[in-house]
């Protein structure tokens, strides 16, 4: 998931072209469907993103009561609307009425928790779950931007791969070479610096064990004389989401694919080239395309069958880009990272959406 943020943005507003009281207001690349005349081109509202949770009275005030995903009715979703998708929510709330927008656009205010504004957070089913302990040596995930967002993350021709992005739950392991620590846990708990107390009915640590993922993070922390190492992987199949590319989670065929490494040496966090590094040690995910960066050849690609089981079983959730060469980013201030999401992806029927 990326990270919530409702700040006001300029506006570029489009024909909606099967519906002529609507219109397209454009942020970044997302378009979101707004009542036609309201806004023009040029100017500036605020824009709510996906996976945000609003309170009961701003939702009134917009007119969406009943109308938002979730069992309260209050998150935001991307939903299809007379065959258009709109991603977020483009408004200007009552309770920024005082507010320069045009300013606050240029400042890059943050409304969330002006407005009552929170992040969606999945729910935990009882597989990912578990006892936890303090684990201050984790190496954590980083949230990821969708690029439709942030569409100068990249530039145009950088070289950049783009690897496909798989709906299951992020496997966090960190190996501590002092010791030989292991430290196993999901993307929420590791964000808190919590591991998960090894169970073999655990998920995570089921994948760990059946794939020998401590084994190969301990040889590469010898290989590179690491103080620590992270392996970051996706665990996918069924009763782990909707999406299960023919892997059966509850059984001994649960999916494992490694999507990015870390590690420490000389005292620096550093991320490095999992195919490079693993070389068949472990299962990667799929690599769909390496190239020159543009943002039409990114979204082609996001969309699809899944290349996971070999076979298409079902459609595909997108991409991660990353640069050739890892390297830092303005935009982000962090790595230079992103997703690229299907919107049949986003769109589905019966979709989960766990941690």
């Amino acid at each position: 998931m990326s990270t919530l943020r409702v700040t006001a943005e300029v506006l570029t507003v489009h024909e909606h072209p099967n519906a002529d009281a609507l219109e397209l207001a454009q942020v970044g690349l997302y378009r979101a469907v707004v009542a036609k005349g309201a806004y023009r081109t040029g100017e500036t509202a605020v824009y709510i993103p996906e996976q945000s949770v609003l309170p009961a009275g701003l939702i009134e005030e917009l007119g969406l009561t009943g109308r938002l995903a979730g069992g309260n009715a209050d998150r935001v979703k991307a939903v299809r609307l007379r065959g258009e998708l709109s991603q977020g929510i483009v408004c200007r709330p009552k309770a920024l009425a005082a507010v320069d927008l045009a300013r606050a656009a240029t400042e890059g205010t943050d409304f969330a928790e002006r407005l009552g504004i929170t992040k969606w957070v999945p729910p935990i089913p009882p597989t990912m779950n578990g006892d936890v302990e303090s684990a201050p040596d984790l190496l954590p995930w980083v949230d990821i931007e969708n690029i439709q967002r942030y569409p100068d993350i990249f530039t145009p021709g950088e070289p950049v791969v783009l690897t496909e992005k798989l709906h299951g739950s992020a496997c966090l392991l960190t190996y501590v070479a002092d010791g030989g620590r292991v430290h196993v846990s999901s993307k929420g708990f590791g964000s808190k610096s919590l591991a998960l107390r090894e169970d073999p009915r655990n998920l995570y640590w089921r994948a760990v064990h059946g794939h020998g993922v401590a084994e190969a993070a301990a040889r590469i922390a010898e290989r590179l004389g690491a103080r620590r190492v992270g392996v970051f992987g996706e665990v996918y199949g069924a009763g782990v989401q909707d999406l299960t590319y023919g892997a059966d989670g509850r059984r001994d065929t649960l999916g494992y694919a490694v999507f990015d490494v870390s590690a420490e040496i000389d005292g620096q966090v550093r991320w490095l080239n999992a195919a490079d590094l693993l070389d068949g040690g472990l299962p990667l995910v799929p690599r769909l395309y390496e190239g020159p960066y543009d943002i039409d050849r990114v979204l082609e690609v996001a969309t699809g069958r899944e290349t996971v089981s070999g076979r298409g079983l079902h459609l595909r959730e997108g991409v991660v880009i990353r640069p050739a060469t890892e390297r830092y980013s303005p935009v982000t201030g962090g790595r230079a990272i992103a997703k690229a999401v299907s919107p049949a992806y986003l769109t589905r029927k019966g979709g989960t959406e766990y941690e």
